[in-house]
């Protein structure tokens, strides 16, 4: 074998053992970094360290907790008795307790803080709360726009939406706006010793028995993760 062969063998062999390095480190990583695609996860590696937006993400979540909390408890969490509490009813009459006004207040933050994180660290595209329609049977998802989604909710045509998803984010591996490279959706649970979990479909729903995971993996092609403040970022619940 000449010289120059054997460079090039050395050099293959070189690179094979590289890519079986990266293999073993993507096994053995976190649910993150196991759902993103190789493509995308070497993109991301010129720049930054995949384990960087996990970490970010989680904080996230951690900032968005402590900062919805501080408007009404200032420095502790609130208890079961004060999540359990009615605070207001919405248009149609509905009581809303401290647990879903803090929930949604706390998403607004969360959802802030990772637009950021995702504009530096994120290289592809991404969506925040799109609403899509999905029909099961077809296999078949559109988008929803979100000037129809506000027109249709103040009018109060919110039957028009039924059956539709909208995951938090929704971050893409390329151009194609209707697959998920990865689905990530913050969860605050109230109180907060009470586990992340995804929420379960009712018998109303096209989805009925289905948890958001399932029906989100099944719509937009990718892993759904849950992210939470104590738990961080994770598969599933317990």
């Amino acid at each position: 074998m000449d010289s120059e062969t054997a460079g090039k063998a050395r050099h293959a062999a070189y690179v094979a053992e590289q890519a079986s390095a990266r293999a073993a480190t993507q096994a053995m990583a976190s649910p993150l970094v196991r759902a993103i695609p190789p493509a995308v996860l070497a993109l991301m590696q010129q720049d930054h360290d995949a384990d960087e937006l996990e970490k970010q993400l989680a904080e996230c979540a951690v900032q968005a907790e402590q900062l919805g909390n501080a408007r009404y408890f200032e420095n502790r969490p609130p208890t079961r008795q004060e999540c359990a509490e009615v605070v207001e009813k919405d248009r149609c009459g509905k009581p809303v307790t401290r647990a879903m006004q803090l929930g949604k207040q706390k998403h607004v933050l969360a959802l802030q803080c990772a637009e950021a994180v995702l504009k530096e660290l994120w290289p592809a595209p991404f969506s925040i709360e799109q609403r899509y329609r999905y029909y099961p049977n077809a296999r078949f998802l559109e988008t929803i726009s979100k000037a129809k989604e506000a027109r249709l909710i103040a009018e109060g045509c919110t039957e028009e939406l039924r059956g539709t998803i909208k995951p938090d984010l929704v971050l893409h591996g390329d151009r194609d706006l209707l697959k998920s490279a990865l689905t990530l959706d913050f969860k605050f649970p109230c109180p907060d010793s009470n586990e992340p979990q995804w929420t379960r479909y009712g018998g109303n729903s096209p989805y009925a028995s289905q948890t958001q995971q399932e029906v989100y993996e099944q719509a937009l092609g990718g892993r759904a993760l849950l992210v939470s403040p104590r738990k961080g970022v994770r598969a599933s619940g317990p």
